[in-house]
Parts: C-alpha cells; sequence; structure tokens
C-alpha cells in the first residue's frame, strides 16, 4: 500500500488525497509527504494508522521527511503507535485544550478513557461537552459493534483556537459499511450503503425501524446534522464510496432525513477502503443554541422514522 501525506489534506479538499491512495500490495505500507509542508485533517491521520496498524512494523516505509512541520506527525503519535522509529525530535506539551493524539480504541474501557480526556478539549459548557462526547462515542462504539476489525477504532482531535472549532476524525479497516448495513437491509452500491447508514433509525443489526433500545440507528445522522446546522463539514469513506456534507449558504440550514437532500458532494469509484473512516468539523461558537438543536434532530428522527413506518404498512399485502 501507498500513501501520500499532501501540504494540505482537510475535509473541504480530501478528494485529492483519497484519489491518490493506493491499496494494492497490502503486506506493505509505503508513506510519503510533502517535502515542504504538512497540514492535515485528524482523519487523515486516522486513516494513516489504521492503515499501519494492519501491516508489520518491519514492512513500513517512511522516507525521510524534510516539511518543516514534520514534528506534527510526531506530536500526534503517528510513530509511536504504528512502533516504528523517527529522527525528529520535539518538546512535548501538555495536549489538554489543543488535541487529542491518536488513540486506539478496542474496549468499552478505552472508549470511556477517550471521552474523559476529550472534554477539556472543547472548551463548551458541561451540557455541550456531555452531547458532543456522546456522538464520537456512539461512532467509536459503532466501529467497535459493527465493524469486525481485529484493530479496533483509531481516533484523534485537533482543537483550532482562531477559528473555535473542533475538527475529528476516526477511521478502522473493517468489513466496511456495505457490509454491516446488508444484514439487514439490501445496499447494491457502496455509496447506496452509505445513504442508508446516514438515515436515521437505520441500523444493520436490525431491520426495525427505529433499530433496538442498544442501537438505534442514531449516530452518523447526529453527528452529520450537528455539522449541517452549524455549516461545517462532515466525510464518510467506505468502500469505493465518499459522501461529503458541503457548507450550506442558507442562513438557516434545514435538517434532512434522507443526507442526499443536503447540499452535498459524492463519489463511486475511489480506491478501496476496506473499513470506514469518518470526519467531522465542529465550529462551536455557533452551538450556543443545543439544546434546540438537539431537540430539531430529534424531531427530524422521529418523523423520519414514523414516515417509514407509514409506508411499510401502506404497502399493498397479497394474499
Amino acid at each position: 500500500m501507498k500513501i501520500y501525506i499532501p501540504n494540505s489534506a482537510f475535509l473541504g479538499n480530501i478528494d485529492p488525497f483519497l484519489r491518490g491512495f493506493d491499496p494494492s500490495d497490502p503486506g506493505t505500507l509505503e508513506i510519503t509527504a510533502n517535502e515542504k509542508w504538512i497540514a492535515v485533517h485528524p482523519a487523515v491521520l486516522s486513516m494513516i494508522t489504521a492503515l499501519g496498524l494492519t501491516v508489520k512494523p518491519e514492512n513500513i516505509s517512511c522516507r525521510k521527511l524534510e516539511a518543516r512541520s514534520r514534528h506534527y506527525l510526531v506530536r500526534m503519535g503517528l510513530f509511536r503507535t504504528l512502533g516504528i522509529s523517527s529522527d525528529i525530535s520535539i518538546m512535548e506539551h501538555e495536549p489538554a485544550g489543543r488535541f487529542i493524539p491518536i488513540t486506539r480504541i478496542r474496549t468499552s474501557e478505552e472508549l470511556s478513557n477517550f471521552k474523559n480526556e476529550m472534554i477539556p478539549l472543547l472548551h463548551l459548557e458541561p451540557e455541550q461537552s456531555r452531547t458532543i462526547g456522546y456522538i464520537v462515542s456512539e461512532l467509536a462504539w459503532n466501529v467497535l459493534e459493527h465493524s469486525g476489525s481485529e484493530h479496533g477504532a483509531v481516533l484523534c482531535a485537533q482543537y483550532y483556537k482562531k477559528s473555535n472549532s473542533i475538527r475529528i476524525g476516526i477511521a478502522d479497516t473493517g468489513i466496511g459499511i456495505r457490509a454491516s448495513i446488508n444484514n439487514s437491509y439490501s445496499a447494491e452500491t457502496d455509496l447506496e450503503a452509505l445513504r442508508l447508514a446516514l438515515k436515521p433509525g437505520i441500523t444493520g443489526t436490525t431491520r426495525r425501524e427505529g433499530g433496538t433500545e442498544q442501537n438505534a440507528g442514531a449516530g452518523l445522522f447526529f453527528i452529520k446534522s450537528i455539522a449541517g446546522i452549524n455549516r461545517d463539514f462532515f466525510v464518510i469513506y467506505s468502500g469505493d464510496a465518499l459522501y461529503k456534507l458541503l457548507k450550506s449558504p442558507a442562513a438557516r440550514p434545514r435538517l434532512h432525513a434522507d443526507p442526499f437532500d443536503d447540499r452535498h458532494s459524492r463519489a463511486e469509484g475511489l480506491p478501496r477502503w476496506s473499513g470506514t473512516v469518518v470526519g467531522a468539523d465542529i465550529t462551536l461558537d455557533q452551538t450556543a443554541g443545543f439544546s434546540a438543536l438537539l431537540d430539531a434532530i430529534r424531531v427530524t428522527y422521529r418523523d423520519a422514522v414514523r414516515e417509514r413506518l407509514k409506508a411499510r404498512y401502506r404497502k399493498p399485502r397479497f394474499i
């Protein structure tokens, strides 16, 4: 496998980075980078780490990094997590309030620890922090419950003071969205599987509308909706398909149960990712009306499930 770290790969311009990924020869990983500058989204770091965990450390090659910002990869824990050496020396600082380095989550206990570390990063009121923490833990729990990945979930996050925003990335190398969704639904393509996974109340664990008490099919819908209301980016990549929520120009963006009704871009035929990648940007100073926002999301969720139930019972039955 080959992956290139460009000078800039954030959610808004992540497509070229994904198209440049080479998944062939899965027993090796070659990491290269821009020679002058590296500035990437946490989702990119999570992807690179998730790939590296599937390869023996001795089969990972990382060409000598020349970029002035190469220390960022060290501080975020890329080389340490992959078990490979680096000749880059840095002075480490306390990360609380700025970033959460690359973290592997394989158990519910590790997930709980991650949530505790994440709270000071958010710079939010307690209620808001708990809500975001819930959504991120929902994404990680989805990996533990559905992905079948022996390496678990890989997460990291970065806080940006200037824009007062947090960027979050999570990746796994499990079975992918389509295989998971097809346990209960029928998705002929990876893109259709992404569409189903982003709809409220749909989960691969059951055909029951609204899911179950343990799995309500809400995590992806919630975080996509929060990004949408805040006019931020949200990305999900699995198999050969990509769905990207774009920033809405409207002053008051609307919530939609069908992700294809949102302002978005989508792509198929990308290099196949054996698992799932999720990235989200959340602008924190736009979440003052958080309770109202969550109420609106819950109403949209409830109405979407109710409409699907009505549609199911309206179908003609032949005896």
